[in-house]
């Protein structure tokens, strides 16, 4: 088998013998360029697998050789040498389609992580198209369009910001986006922001050693340690405290951490993706995003659509969903009829792709044939929901007596309680016979273990 190919593009004879020496030492065969120029004749020569360039060039500059490249050679990675702390550069090379950037002085550790990681981009994008359509369902414009970024993107290591509504599948993009990437084989770790309370986000996301804080018995690595050598997601990114913005900026720029309590950083290798359904621009006009983090994440912006912007694969949507569902729940395959087809077609769903799941779950458990209603779906209970649920009196053993005041700002979680004391009683009752406590409350046994499951009463 033929060695891969690594054309090295740089001015300065001493930097382009140490990558050549490095690469070659991995069994690569390297070509060598001082001018734009040179690299430009090379690239059609040769036709080789990576290419290096530095940024400055005597007769022009990286970004040129990286846009010739995505216009004629779109399969061959380019990864940009930068100056030391130029961000502003790397960003520049990364929008213009640039696969990494590395630093000067380069670290050779680093160099081969990176090389490694471009070589393994095969180029095979009917291949990467066909896994990414098999994940995302659905021909509208909006998702076709999503489709073919993903499939970019996903050779690619630019930070990627995903925005959307929420339930419309932004994780689900983000790990698309890594596991056709060249780092499927690491580990995808995603992070919801907004559910880390904020004085354990710094040692989550870096860590921290043992002593650090009272509670540190021992030393713990964060999640950009977790996610070394593959994809960190962080979800729902608005929501990081503005003290937090400061140290995770830091850390992008350096590509390094620093655990709470130590006194040394440690280099760290990921590719950032984050999401919100906010508006970054207006969370930086209101004071509450700073906008330095947001130029370095949003170096690609990419926009999932909403359930409303791509109302025509609702229908293929439903069917694959519930398939899905009740593959997952051991059932026999259940149908959409019409009538259910036409309600869901007259729904808006705020909640999106999430929202249409657990509709479609719910209505799986309340039906009782093999084939889901309009009435399954249950669309005007729903909507007839309010919080102003009558109070119920105490009973005389004791229990806990229900106001209407305890469903204001969360009736979901009040109704739950209701249902979950209930669903108790009648359990005990019939002497944790789940068969008859279906009987006894009229419902199906279908409907029981989804309602149990839901509730967390079914161990």
């Amino acid at each position: 088998m033929a060695a891969q190919r690594v054309l090295i593009v740089d001015d300065e004879p001493d930097i382009r013998e140490l990558l050549d020496i490095t690469l070659s030492r991995m069994g690569l065969e390297t070509f060598s360029a001082a001018t734009l120029g040179e690299a430009q004749s090379l690239v059609s020569e040769v036709s080789p697998d990576l290419c290096l360039t530095d940024m400055k060039l005597p007769d022009g500059n990286g970004i040129h050789l990286v846009e010739y490249i995505q216009e004629a050679h779109s399969h061959i990675p380019v990864a940009m040498i930068t100056a030391h702390g130029s961000v502003e550069t790397a960003i520049s090379a990364l929008k213009a389609g640039a696969f990494d950037f590395i630093s000067k002085p380069i670290e050779l550790e680093s160099l081969r992580s990176l090389v490694s990681r471009a070589l393994q981009l095969d180029g095979d994008t009917a291949s990467l198209n066909k896994a990414v359509s098999s994940d995302l369902i659905g021909n509208a414009p909006s998702i076709q369009k999503l489709r073919k970024q993903i499939t970019k993107l996903a050779r690619s290591q630019a930070p990627v910001h995903i925005q959307g509504e929420s339930g419309s599948g932004k994780e689900v993009v983000a790990r698309l986006i890594h596991h056709n990437g060249p780092r499927a084989a690491g580990n995808f770790v995603a992070v919801n922001c907004g559910a880390i309370p904020p004085d354990l986000m710094e040692s989550e996301l870096f860590g921290h050693i043992k002593g650090s804080f009272t509670g540190a018995t021992a030393d713990k690595p964060g999640l950009f340690q977790a996610a070394a050598g593959g994809t960190l997601f962080l979800d729902e990114v608005a929501d990081l405290p503005i003290s937090m913005q400061v140290k995770l900026l830091r850390a992008i720029q350096e590509k390094a951490v620093r655990p709470v309590g130590s006194n040394e950083e440690t280099a760290t290798d990921v590719r950032l993706l984050s999401a919100t359904h906010k508006d970054l621009v207006a969370e930086i006009d209101a004071g509450r995003f700073r906008n330095d983090l947001f130029y370095r994440i949003n170096v690609i912006d990419l926009h999932v659509p909403s359930l409303r912007e791509r109302a025509e694969d609702l229908p293929q949507l439903a069917r694959t969903i519930l398939e899905r569902i009740a593959s997952e729940q051991e059932e026999e395959k259940l149908r959409l009829d019409d009538s259910a087809i036409e309600a869901l077609s007259n729904y808006s769903f705020p909640g999106n792709v999430r929202e249409l799941e657990n509709i479609l779950e719910r209505a799986l458990a309340l039906s009782d044939g093999d084939l889901i209603t309009a009435e399954d779906l249950q669309f005007s209970s729903m909507s007839s929901r309010n919080p102003t649920t009558r109070a119920r009196e105490s009973d005389k053993e004791g229990k806990h007596t229900w106001s209407e005041e305890e469903a204001y700002g969360d009736i979901e979680g009040y109704l739950d309680e209701m249902e979950k004391q209930i669903l108790s009683k009648a359990l005990e009752d019939s002497r944790w016979n789940k068969t008859a406590t279906a009987k006894l409350l009229g419902i199906s046994f279908r409907s029981l273990r989804y309602r149990l499951k839901k509730l967390g009463l079914d161990e």
